[in-house]
């Protein structure tokens, strides 16, 4: 397995779900690592995800989308994990232009800083699975048609191209992974803004029903966070990923009402009920998604070694340990 040991590293939005488990994991591995998080209520920042690690990395508390900062932040960084973003669709619709300042034009503001002050610097960045929309086939694989639903997905795009042209046009070596739903400890579980996961879990610790909207039949792959840290460090770390962007998905798609039943098998008395689509997520569901992530398995042998039962498990024990620093 590809690692990271004894560099500098800059991760954006290091206070949030998989930007504070990538920083455990590059603590652990000797890295001298350095956060900017905006820590805006509601993009997902948290100070206890990094609590065990507090007195070992620098937190600087702006914005990605002010350029003073990144200018100064980016410089003598060995490598950027560019992790921020604003991840909700709903959002992205109600707010597009800040949807566009923090997942586009940040973005670009980011990649002229690295041109300016760090042009040797290796990037990775977080895209989404959203960029397709609703698929022409399955599962789906890089070659699709993008066309998504919503505003969010349509920044994603600029994002990722913004970071591909950089990379062919300036050298900025990059990668992009399209992240499929990503789940475990430390995740956003006080409103469904990053992954309907986070508030089910929260309404079954809580003793809540969950609700499955439509008649539970869409079908969804999962990774754990551990195995999408993996996937990052393959990305930063091997040059073949140069250039490239890549799907991430899972062996064993499931739809949501079996999702539910996982979920409510580690709670005891805990039920779901099936409910329509409120209109608003009517609109922009994209029903049945499973990635083909055959082109990342095949060039670099990652493969998600934690099964969705097992990572729920691990989840669940996780936030019911820790609910009030997330609730």
């Amino acid at each position: 397995m590809s690692t990271i040991t004894n560099k500098k590293i800059l991760i954006t939005g290091g206070l949030g779900f998989i930007g504070s488990n990538l920083t455990l994991r590059l603590v652990q591995s000797g890295n001298k690592v350095t956060i900017v998080d905006s820590l805006i209520p509601e993009y997902g920042g948290n100070i206890q995800n990094i609590q065990t690690v507090r007195d070992k990395v620098a937190i600087n508390l702006s914005d990605v989308r002010d350029p003073f900062s990144i200018n100064q932040l980016v410089k003598e960084q060995d490598y950027l994990f560019n992790l921020a973003g604003q991840t909700s669709h709903l959002d992205s619709m109600e707010n597009p232009f800040t949807d566009l300042d923090i997942n586009a034009k940040a973005q670009l503001s980011i990649l002229e800083a690295c041109r300016k002050h760090n042009p040797d610097i290796r990037i990775v960045f977080a895209s989404t699975r959203q960029i397709y929309g609703k698929p022409k086939y399955l599962p789906v694989d890089e070659k699709h048609l993008l066309n998504p639903t919503d505003v969010n997905g349509i920044n994603k795009i600029a994002g990722e191209q913004y970071h591909l042209l950089y990379n062919n046009v300036y050298g900025i070596r990059s990668s992009v992974l399209r992240l499929t739903n990503t789940y475990g400890p430390r995740m956003r579980i006080k409103d469904a803004r990053q992954t309907f996961l986070g508030i089910w879990i929260r309404n079954l610790i809580e003793k809540k029903p969950i609700q499955v909207f439509g008649d539970g039949k869409q079908r969804r792959d999962y990774n754990f966070v551990e195995d999408l840290l993996d996937a990052l460090i393959i990305a930063a770390t091997e040059n073949e990923a140069i250039g490239k962007a890549y799907n991430l998905g899972s062996p064993a798609p499931l739809n949501l009402e079996e999702t539910a039943q996982i979920m409510c098998n580690e709670m005891e008395g805990a039920t779901y009920d099936l409910v329509p689509f409120p209109e608003e997520r009517k609109a922009i569901d994209v029903g049945d998604f499973i990635s083909d992530y055959s082109f990342f398995k095949t060039s670099f042998g990652w493969d998600p070694k934690v099964n969705f039962n097992q990572g729920i498990k691990i989840s669940f024990d996780y936030f019911r340990k820790e609910l009030l620093h997330y609730t």
